[in-house]
Formats: structure tokens, sequence, C-alpha cells
């Protein structure tokens, strides 16, 4: 009755996801915010890997990049300032079955969340994190962040940063059980949708730190975006791999073992070339999920028991 063609017809599987089935509330972020590059990759990575947007939680803190919660059709956690990792390390807990990712900030897990970021390293949890570096406080408006450079100028350095920035890439190779470390931009979409692929793909803690452009308050990274060459591949056999056509623009690459820590970490600490890529990987890192599915459930049985043992050292004899 209206032209169909039997030919015409495609057969999806009824569980099948969609781009539009992980997308929810309108991103509020500013124009040209590199956030709406991240949220778009990792959609897209949700429906290449047909991820149930009912087992998926994306968990965030506080800051810009602490919106992705909302904007993802998944169930989210939108929780405090630095907190998000133990929040996320509570679901993998209790819910194994989830995929949990994580997202946030350079001030939100580098300042006020420091200590949680060194021990879900060392935990070696199950789970994505992303940390959105912009380098600045952007959400309330230009303060310096733990990664702004030196003499760099905010609301609170008028008179430029004193300090070296944090390096976030060698602290995260200097902590005991670090299995996944990657390094990419959001400019680049192709690299950072690779990047985050292998971080899903890998078991175990995966960090990714993700250089991202805050056009109102941090123009810092005008130079290395207009300037192919600033950024260099990692040629690594079991590491992302460029298109021809991005090899036409990005030139520059470099051998890389991603096996080898000490390499890992003398990469990590290049100033003249911003590293692309998978930095370090090893999947021999024991998994904490793993470790406490060994020790066996504790039922409501077993905690009774454990409750009654420890009331009865405190008994007092009436007699």
């Amino acid at each position: 009755m209206f032209g169909f063609q039997e030919a015409c017809h495609v057969d999806l599987d009824q569980d099948y996801y969609s781009l539009q089935d992980y997308q929810s509330a309108v991103p509020r972020w500013c124009p040209g915010c590199g956030d709406n590059a991240i949220l778009t990759s990792v959609q897209r990575l949700c429906r290449d890997e047909q991820l149930a947007p009912e087992k998926t939680v994306f968990v965030s803190g506080i800051g810009c990049s602490s919106r992705f919660p909302h904007y993802m059709g998944t169930y989210g956690f939108h929780g405090l300032h630095g907190r998000a990792l133990p929040i996320a390390e509570g679901v993998k807990i209790r819910r194994p079955d989830l995929h949990v990712f994580v997202n946030m900030g350079d001030g939100d897990c580098c300042s006020i969340g420091t200590a949680h970021w060194i021990h879900a390293i060392r935990y070696n949890m199950n789970l994505v994190a992303m940390v959105h570096d912009n380098e600045v406080y952007g959400m309330t408006k230009m303060q310096a962040s733990p990664t702004s450079p030196k003499g760099f100028k905010t609301n609170t350095t008028p008179r430029g940063s004193l300090l070296d920035p944090l390096n976030m890439l060698t602290t995260t190779l200097g902590v005991t059980n670090v299995s996944f470390v990657a390094n990419v931009v959001e400019w680049v979409p192709e690299a950072l949708y690779q990047v985050l692929r292998m971080a899903y793909q890998h078991r175990g803690f995966s960090f990714v730190r993700i250089i991202q452009r805050c056009p109102h308050f941090h123009s810092l990274f005008d130079p290395i975006v207009r300037d192919p060459d600033s950024l260099v591949f990692l040629d690594d056999e079991n590491g992302i791999t460029p298109s021809d056509e991005l090899k036409k623009v990005y030139t520059k690459s470099m051998p890389h073992d991603s096996t080898n820590l000490d390499r890992a970490r003398e990469i990590s600490q290049m100033t003249d070339k911003v590293p692309i890529g998978v930095i370090y990987r090893n999947p021999a890192v024991p998994v904490y999920d793993d470790l406490q599915k060994a020790a066996g459930p504790v039922d409501m049985a077993m905690r009774r028991e454990a409750l009654e043992r420890e009331f009865d050292r405190f008994a007092v004899d009436a007699g």
C-alpha cells in the first residue's frame, strides 16, 4: 500500500539499543565545552557494546563534568564533591552485575577526592573512571585546580598559580595494583572512543584522563588544539589503532609497550608532547570483585551470629 518492499525490511534483535536509548535530558554545558564530545563517545560506546540501560550506572561528584548522569538514559547517582569513587565502589560491591562508570573533574578527583582516588587504584575494582581534566574549576567560575599550570591566573590565584601542576598520570602509575591508565583528548573523537572502549573491556580499574577544553575559563589548550604535531600517538600492538585518515592529520607517533610500567612512567612525564593512547595495561592484577567473591557471600544468618557473638562478650550476669 505504501510502496514498502520486503527487501527493505531489517530484522533487529528485540533488545537492540540505539543511541537514543542512552540519551536523556538535553545537555546544558557551555557552547564548545569538551564534555559534549565525551558524552557522545560514551553513548556510542554503550550502543556498540549493547549495554542494557537498566544494567548501567553513571556516578559523579560535583562540577561541570558531574552533570554527566543527568544526560545518560541509564541509572545515575550525582553525589558529593570528591565522593564519586566510594559511591561507585559501593554500587559495584552490592551489584557486581552492573556496568559502572565514574565521571569526575580534575578538582573533583585530584583535590577533595584524592584519598578515594588513591585507594580506588589499589582496590582495582572492575569499573571505568573518567577524569575530565580542563585544569580549572569551571562550574564555580574560574578558580585554580590541582592540575592548573604554574603561573595560571584565576580568581583564587590573581598573580598566577605558584605551584607546578599535579600529574595525575604519574600519580596513578605510582600506586599499588594499578592496572589500566590511558591519556586522550576530547577533540579527537576517534581516539577518545577507542580508548574508552578499551577501558571498558579491561577487567579492573580503568583510569582514563581526558584533556577537555573549557572555552570560557581556560584557553591554554588552544595551541595544542591548533597544532596536530603537539600530539603523539602511542604505537602499541595492544593499543588503539588510528585510521589512515587520522594519521594524515596527526602524523606523530612513537613505539610503545603498554605492559612496561617503567616505560609508562617515562611517557607520563612528557612535557613537549601529549601522549595519546593506552599508557599502561596489566590484566593480571587481581580484581577486588573476584577476591571478594572468593571469600564467599555473607548472609543474614551469618551477620546475626556475628552480632550475637559480640553482644555475648559484653553480657552482664544478673546473678
